[in-house]
């Protein structure tokens, strides 16, 4: 031990070499960094896997249509939002988040598809159901308000108001012949 009276040089010199704690230092400098980067990574990836089953899911369901199946059995609207939410995963709250918009058009230059997002970024879910006849082009499309966590970390995806994401899966095809 030195005296308290050691030279002012010494103790700096002293402190200089003592590397104790720098590590937990260096750590606490990095780690917000480090963990807002990976809950990032985390929540798109979680974002991009759901888009891929909505993307599924329609293309199934849209499949009922373009055969004439869900014309033969008389589908109403909340019967085939029924069916699609019967081939979604514990991921999405599809009865109270899916909604579902299905157009005819009697040829492809005629499809019109609106936004459904508002100025102020509110959804505004269109609430059709035309699965048409044989040969008329349909459009099946389904949405979903994804919430989104890491946006205050300054990483923000959302295109809707309250920190939410619309994930939109689109179907679009000529109906047989059935």
């Amino acid at each position: 031990m030195s005296s308290p009276a050691a030279p002012a040089g010494n103790i700096l010199r002293r402190f200089r070499r003592n590397r104790r704690g720098s590590a937990a230092v260096e750590f606490a400098l990095v780690a917000p960094i480090f963990f807002a980067l990976l809950f990032a990574i985390i929540e798109l990836a979680l974002v991009f896997f759901a888009s891929q089953v909505l993307e599924t899911v329609t293309q199934d369901s849209a499949r009922l249509i373009m055969t004439g199946q869900a014309q033969s059995a008389a589908y109403t609207q909340a019967t085939f939002k029924n069916l699609v939410c019967s081939k979604i995963t514990v991921m999405f709250d599809c009865i109270n988040g899916i909604s579902i918009d299905v157009q005819s058009y009697s040829a492809f230059g005629s499809v019109n598809i609106a936004d459904p997002i508002n100025a102020s970024r509110n959804f505004v879910p269109p609430n059709n159901y035309l699965p048409g006849g044989p040969g008329d082009i349909v459009v099946v499309r389904i949405f979903y308000q994804w919430p989104l966590i890491v946006t205050g970390l300054g990483f923000n995806i959302a295109n809707l108001a309250g920190s939410k994401r619309l994930l939109t899966a689109t179907a679009a095809f000529q109906n047989e012949p059935y």
